[in-house]
Order: C-alpha cells, then sequence, then structure tokens
C-alpha cells in the first residue's frame, strides 16, 4: 500500500478564473485524488493522490485533453527549514550564525532572529541534509535544533527557562554584591564606614566574594566569549567579560602584590564594586530582556493551544473518541455545542453557528448548514453537526497559519539588513574606542593616569550595546504579525510588512472585494395591479427554470421571503434579451427593453425609473404578464456593508484608492460615486488587471492590490504588495504578500496600519539604539572630561547597557496595543 504522494505540475494555457475551475473540476473528478489546488499566478497545480489508483501520466493527460499543457514539475520548489539557535546574545551573534549557514552548499537563503532565537533556512536542493546546518552551528559555539515541520513551535517556553536560570544567577549575585558593596565603603569613602566589620572590609574576603560573582553568576559571559573567541570573532559577551575581568584582576593582583605594584607607579584602587555591580546589573538587565522577549513571542503558543486535541469519529456505525492527529480524510466528525472543530472540512449534516473570532476577528458566529465549510479549532456555539474532514494535519488551516505566523516572525525585513551590517564591525570598532582611549588618557590623563585610562577603557567596553541593535526589528516584526494573526491578517514575511507601509496606491478589485460578488435584488417596481410580493413570486417561479446568475437572484431573493414558487409549464431562454414562459394560464416575459419592443409590449412608463436604476449601476429587468408591463426588478452586485467607512480610512490614511473591474463604464461609475474611491478603471479583463497595476507602478508609485486572490491572481503577483480578501482556509496562497481570513475592505486598513505602527516602532527602536551608543560612548571615552570634568562611572556605564536592550524591547511592547478601528 503506497503512500498518498503530493506533486506540482506546470499548467500552461491558463488565463483566468474560469480556466482556474475547470482544471480544478478536471482532475479532481479522476479516481484517486483526494485534493487538488490550481494557482494563475504561478500557472501550478498541486495534486495528492493515490498512485496505486492514478499516475503522473493520467493528471497530465487529463489537463491536455482539457486544451492546456501540462507536466510535473522537475524544478524543486524552495523547501523551508526552522532551527532553533541558543545562546545569541547580540546582533554580532546573528551575523555569525547567518555567515556560516550561509557558506553551506545548497543554502539559497538564510535569516536569523534575534528575539525568536531562530533560524530559517531555505533550500532548493533535494538532497539537503539539515544536519549539516545543526554540526556547523553548534561549532560556533550555539545549542541548535531542528524544529518539525508538522507543527512549528512556539520559543516561548524556552524563554521562561532562561529568564528562571537568569533570575537565580542575578539572585546569588546580588546577595554577595550587597556585601560587596558594605564591604568597599571604607575603600571608596574612608571615613564613612566606622560601622562595617573588619572582615567584610578585608580586601581578600572582598576578592574572595567577587571571584564567586565572576565565576558562578557570571561564568555564562566566559563560556560565551571562548566559544566565539575560537572562532575569532566577538560580541557582547566578549566585551563585558573584557571589561569586569580589567577591574577583576587589577583589583586582585593590588589586593596579592600591593607593595610591588604600588612601587612600579600603579596606584592603589580596588575596584570590586565595579566588577560585581556591572555583573550582578547586566544579568538584571538579561533576565528582564528574557521575560521581555518571551511576551513577544507567544502568538505560536496562542494559536497551538487553539487546536482541539481528541475528535469524535463516526467509524463503523460507532462513535468513538480518537486523538486529533489520528483524524485522516473524509472522516466523518460529530461536533456537540461549546467543543471546538478539530480540523477543517464541509458540513454534511445538521446546522449550527460557530464562532471564528480567534482566526478571522471577527466576532459575530457565522451560521453553518450542509454544504458549508467550518475550519479547524474554530468554536461550535448552539447546535450539533456533522462534517466531513477534508484537510488534516499540517494542511488544516490553523497549521498553515502557524507556519505563516512562524516564518513572518523568523523573516528578515530589508532595513534589518543595514543593521547587520553595522553590527558586524560594532564590536571591533569598541574594543578599538576603548583601546586608544585608555592609551590618549594613559599618556595625558591626570593623576593617577593609570586609574584614568582604566576606568575610560572599560566603561567604553561595558556601554558599548549590540544587543539592543539586535533587538530594535525583530521584536516589533514579532510583535507585528503576531497582532496580524489576532485580527485575521496573515503576513508573509517581514519584507510585505516593510512594503506595505510605502504604498501609494490601493487597488480595489470591485466584484467580491468592493461588492458582495454575487447579485441581489435590490428594488421592485410595481404596477398597481399586483403586489410587491405577488410580482416578485411571479417571476422567481419562471426563474427557477433559469441558470443565469439574475434568475438566480430573484429566486433566491422569494425564498427569503419565504414564498410559494411553482414550476413554469414552458420555458425558453431568449440571447441577449431574456427569457419566455407560460405559468398555468399566464404568458411572462422577463427581460430588458429590446425584449419588450420586440414583443410588443408597452413599458414606457417604467422606462425612465428603469433608466435611473441602471445609472445607479443596477440591472433592471421588465416583467410582462399577457402583454402588459407589470414591474421592474432590478438586480445588482451591492457593496459591501464596510467598504465606504474602509475606503474612507485608506483615504485618511494618504493613499489614493483606485478601483479596477470588468464592468462597463456607467455600473462602474455608480459604484465609484456610491464608496468615494478616487478614481477607476473599468472594462479591464481579468488577465489585464496585472497590466493595469504595471500602468501605475510606472508612475513611480508603489501599488497595493486588494483581490480574491483568484482571477486576480496576476495583478497580485504584479503588485508591490499583493493582499488577498475573502480567502477563507486558503492560507497557503503564493500570490499574496498579506492574506486576509475575513471578507471585508476593513482588513485591509487594518493589514497596513498595522504595516505603518510596526515600522514606525522600529524607527523607535533604531533611533533609540543608534542614538545610545552614538551619544554614550564618547562620554564613557571621557571626551566630556577636559570640557565638563564629567566621566562616566563604570557601574553607570553597567546600569545604562544593561537596561538598554531592555527600553527597545518594552517599547516594542507597546504595540500590543494597536487596535482596529
Amino acid at each position: 500500500m503506497l503512500d498518498n504522494k503530493t506533486q506540482d505540475f506546470s499548467v500552461r494555457g491558463m488565463t483566468c478564473a474560469s480556466c482556474v475551475a475547470r482544471v480544478e473540476k478536471i482532475i479532481s473528478r479522476k479516481d484517486g485524488v483526494d485534493s487538488v489546488s490550481v494557482n494563475l499566478a504561478t500557472n501550478q497545480a498541486q495534486v495528492r493522490y493515490n498512485p496505486e489508483e492514478i499516475s503522473e501520466d493520467d493528471i497530465v493527460n487529463a489537463i491536455s485533453k482539457a486544451g492546456y499543457e501540462a507536466a510535473p514539475k522537475a524544478d524543486p520548489a524552495v523547501k523551508k527549514y526552522l532551527f532553533s539557535v541558543k545562546g545569541m546574545t547580540c546582533a554580532s551573534c546573528v551575523g555569525r550564525v547567518e555567515k556560516v549557514i550561509g557558506r553551506l552548499d545548497g543554502v539559497e537563503n538564510v535569516s536569523v532572529n534575534l528575539a525568536s532565537n531562530q533560524a530559517q533556512v531555505e533550500t532548493k536542493d533535494p538532497a539537503f541534509d539539515p544536519q549539516k546546518v545543526i554540526d556547523k552551528v553548534t561549532k560556533i559555539g550555539y545549542e541548535t535544533a531542528l524544529l518539525e515541520e508538522e507543527m512549528p513551535r512556539s520559543d516561548e517556553d524556552d524563554q521562561e527557562q532562561e529568564a528562571a536560570k537568569l533570575k537565580k544567577d542575578f539572585t546569588y549575585g546580588a546577595i554577595v554584591t550587597s556585601i560587596v558593596l558594605i564591604g568597599s565603603i571604607p575603600h571608596m569613602m574612608p571615613g564613612w564606614g566606622a560601622w562595617v566589620p573588619d572582615f567584610m572590609a578585608n580586601p581578600y574576603f572582598l576578592l574572595l566574594l567577587t571571584t564567586y560573582v565572576q565565576l558562578v553568576p557570571g561564568w555564562r559571559f566566559y563560556r560565551n566569549s571562548y566559544k566565539i573567541l575560537k572562532n575569532k570573532s566577538a560580541d557582547m559577551n566578549v566585551l563585558v567579560a573584557m571589561g569586569t575581568t580589567s577591574a577583576w584582576v587589577y583589583s586582585g593582583a593590588m589586593t596579592l602584590f600591593p607593595e610591588t605594584l604600588t612601587n612600579m607607579g600603579f596606584p592603589y584602587q580596588l575596584y570590586y564594586d565595579v566588577t560585581t555591580v556591572i555583573t550582578t546589573l547586566i544579568l538584571l538587565g538579561r533576565y528582564f530582556e528574557a521575560k521581555a522577549k518571551g511576551k513577544t513571542s507567544n502568538a505560536i503558543k496562542k494559536l497551538m493551544n487553539m487546536q482541539a486535541k481528541t475528535a469524535r469519529v463516526s467509524r463503523n456505525g460507532e462513535e468513538v473518541d480518537i486523538p486529533i492527529d489520528q483524524v485522516v480524510i473524509n472522516d466523518e466528525i460529530i461536533v456537540r455545542p461549546g467543543e471546538r472543530i478539530p480540523v477543517d472540512g464541509v458540513v454534511i449534516k445538521g446546522k449550527s453557528s460557530v464562532d471564528e473570532s480567534m482566526l478571522t476577528g471577527e466576532s459575530i458566529p457565522i451560521e453553518k448548514t450542509a454544504d458549508d465549510e467550518v475550519i479547524g479549532a474554530t468554536i461550535n456555539k448552539s447546535g450539533s453537526f456533522t462534517f466531513r474532514a477534508t484537510k488534516v494535519g499540517k494542511e488544516t488551516a490553523l497549521a498553515q497559519i502557524i507556519r505563516l505566523v512562524n516564518e513572518a516572525q523568523g523573516s528578515k525585513a530589508p532595513i534589518q539588513r543595514i543593521v547587520d551590517v553595522i553590527s558586524a564591525y560594532f564590536v571591533p570598532a569598541v574594543v578599538l574606542t576603548a583601546t586608544l582611549s585608555a592609551i590618549v588618557w594613559y599618556f595625558i590623563g591626570p593623576a593617577p593616569s593609570t586609574i584614568f585610562a582604566l576606568t575610560t577603557f572599560i566603561a567604553v567596553l561595558i556601554i558599548a550595546c549590540p544587543c539592543a541593535l539586535g533587538l530594535a526589528t525583530p521584536t516589533a516584526i514579532m510583535v507585528g504579525t503576531e497582532k496580524g494573526a489576532e485580527n485575521g491578517v496573515l503576513i508573509k514575511d517581514a519584507t510585505s510588512l516593510e512594503k506595505a507601509h510605502k504604498t501609494d496606491i490601493v487597488v480595489l478589485d470591485k466584484t467580491g472585494t468592493i461588492t458582495e460578488g454575487k447579485p441581489k435584488v435590490t428594488d421592485i417596481i410595481k404596477d398597481e395591479k399586483m403586489s410587491e410580493n405577488e410580482l416578485l413570486a411571479l417571476a422567481a417561479s419562471v426563474e427557477t427554470a433559469s441558470e443565469h446568475p439574475l434568475g438566480d437572484a430573484i429566486v433566491q431573493a422569494a425564498k427569503e421571503k419565504e414564498l410559494e414558487l411553482a414550476e413554469p409549464d414552458y420555458f425558453n431562454s431568449i440571447t441577449g434579451q431574456g427569457i419566455e414562459a407560460t405559468l398555468g394560464q399566464k404568458e411572462v416575459y422577463i427581460g430588458n427593453a429590446k425584449l419588450m419592443k420586440e414583443r410588443s409590449i408597452q413599458h414606457n412608463d417604467m422606462l425612465n425609473k428603469a433608466d435611473q436604476l441602471a445609472n445607479e449601476g443596477k440591472t433592471p429587468m421588465f416583467v410582462a404578464v399577457d402583454g402588459i408591463c407589470m414591474g421592474v426588478i432590478a438586480v445588482a452586485d451591492t457593496v459591501k456593508k464596510d467598504s465606504v467607512k474602509a475606503i474612507q480610512q485608506m483615504k485618511d490614511l494618504g493613499l489614493e484608492v483606485v478601483m479596477i473591474t470588468g464592468d462597463h463604464h456607467r455600473t462602474a461609475q455608480a459604484i465609484a460615486n456610491e464608496t468615494g474611491v478616487d478614481r477607476f478603471i473599468a472594462e479591464v479583463l481579468p488577465e489585464d488587471k496585472a497590466k493595469e497595476v504595471s500602468a501605475l507602478q510606472a508612475e513611480g508609485k508603489i501599488v497595493a492590490m486588494v483581490g480574491d486572490g483568484i482571477n486576480d491572481a496576476p495583478a497580485l503577483a504584479q503588485s508591490d504588495v499583493g493582499i488577498a480578501i475573502g480567502t477563507g482556509t486558503d492560507v497557503a496562497m503564493e500570490t499574496a504578500n498579506i492574506t486576509l481570513m475575513r471578507g471585508d475592505l476593513l482588513s485591509a486598513v487594518t493589514a497596513l496600519r498595522l504595516s505603518k505602527s510596526t515600522m514606525r516602532m522600529i524607527w523607535q527602536n533604531l533611533g533609540w539604539a543608534f542614538g545610545y551608543n552614538i551619544v554614550l560612548i564618547p562620554v564613557a571615552a571621557g571626551m566630556l572630561y577636559p570640557f565638563f570634568g564629567i566621566l562616566l562611572n563604570p557601574m553607570l556605564a553597567g546600569a545604562a547597557m544593561a537596561f538598554s536592550s531592555v527600553s527597545v524591547v518594552l517599547n516594542t511592547l507597546r504595540l500590543r496595543s494597536f487596535k482596529t478601528l
């Protein structure tokens, strides 16, 4: 028994959504095919099938017979691997890990995220061995593991464990440091420490305590420095270790050999307080940072907790509860009120309302009946129903959302690349600056110049903080993508998030995006001889024999009013005009003015009203009975309730809003007037929408395209930012940069606002991180001393350094208060 296989096929010749539907229908009808997904933008079909029942050639032949060129895709698709990387502390670590992985054969792209402690590796090599990544990264001193593809994991647990270790180290370090500070009072302020016991002020006792702080709570700095230096590199751990060790060694040497050193000209000065305070403060900063980072990375965990643990499945006539990972496609699953829906599927029996807010952000429960789709992890509210599983495991909407969020959080924004380049030179530049400042002050500094030089050397090393640079961008990206997921906005990667904030023009597809995408009866104009319900029931009875969308709209309107319908005795469709039918003894005509004229039916009293409806973008249909015009029924694709509000909000953001549609000019004009778009482009074929987007880009504009992700796929791919709206469970669309789980334009506004808020947060973080170093490193080097007599105490440098990265993360957490309008 062979396992089902998933294979990609190239399909040439598709031009619109109808082609997509046709190819999907042809393939899905074949025995042995489990599922099929066709993408117009990539000219590709992904088919899951049983090789024992159907072969690749059978699928290719079926597609070819329908008039399309087809072949199995030989080129391997890009595969993404996600690795956890523990031990990174700053932007220099990120650059080192990326450099090592990037040198491996077969690696197309690598992105390392300091905030999530993860590395994302892309490759096209089908024989690529992830173990090579683990071996290389482990060799340079970082703990690495491959994260399982089936269900991405949250890094929050690791952050909590690291925070617990740091809390322990800080607590022990703080206790000992307090004793050291008390014992150092007689050395720092002679005459003020008479109350301090002699044994606490004893230099040997202080050396012993300081050594404990350096080698127990502070051992992590030495351990990490050794790993880094062994690979001929340096990072923040090296700076901390160099700075604290300098003070510790000088103080220890002065304690053990005071006469020898003072005779050589070195002043008697002890820095035990400086060493222990700096180490403890940095540990405290690391602890706060780990706690804050955990809060920025809890999106995946929250999503994973949504998943049901078991499913009630009907098998062999019995209902049994089984673990969710044992559910297979086509299982019939029973869901009772209050339960989570285990996997994706289609309702086959019963009805209920389902709360989909955790995935779509929509608070109002959605009514579900037979043939409606349900999404795994959503909550059944009222009734019981049975559904057939269509997607399980990593194919479910929830699993794909988790994958997309994880990949987005692990990706790197273009702005971060610039930061990485700067960070690569940062640590060597700091060491050089510290060394030069020490040399200069040793020769020109005030007496004792040795102490002055040592103070500046330690202060410069300690004040520098590449951590803040490394965290500025990824933390904002993580929180931004999390807030997007909470509001039903799935952002493909950090590049998409950054691009979106630069948008100048938003192009909106009309049908299905601005409008509902299906015709509805909007107006009923009647003659005095007949009521509205009578006219609607008559027209709907005749239209029951029609397959036209306009006729279906009339039938649906009658059913909503629960009107009694009859079947026509005779029915005939007249191309380009309408229909004729007999209903009992009545002869009925429904159609346009041309039909009325050719059948010699007087309709002049209704003509002006029909023209007025047409000017409003509606399609008027005359209804005549036995040669007399009894009224007009208008049908239109109605504007969604939130579209006008959303378009105004886009304009408030300073964006130009353009509507694009295949409808004729008069209909487009009516919708444009109703919604308030800045301009519209009408009578555009689906395959030409991409050309119109390209024309707008030629104006030098950054264009975001919002469409339904099917017949708009080429335009979505052409745009700078493709936003697929209302795609339901199809969350893995390759054409869209951003996928919206809800079917309204307000979600598109949320995506654009979120992009702007996230980028604003990134610039604030970078401004703080760069500003901090630009201002304080010169101060630490003693540049203000000749003018104002100001010299930065190394302990204050340690405190500032410890809280610089914490401030960046805390600032980012403000983004969690982002709310939709």
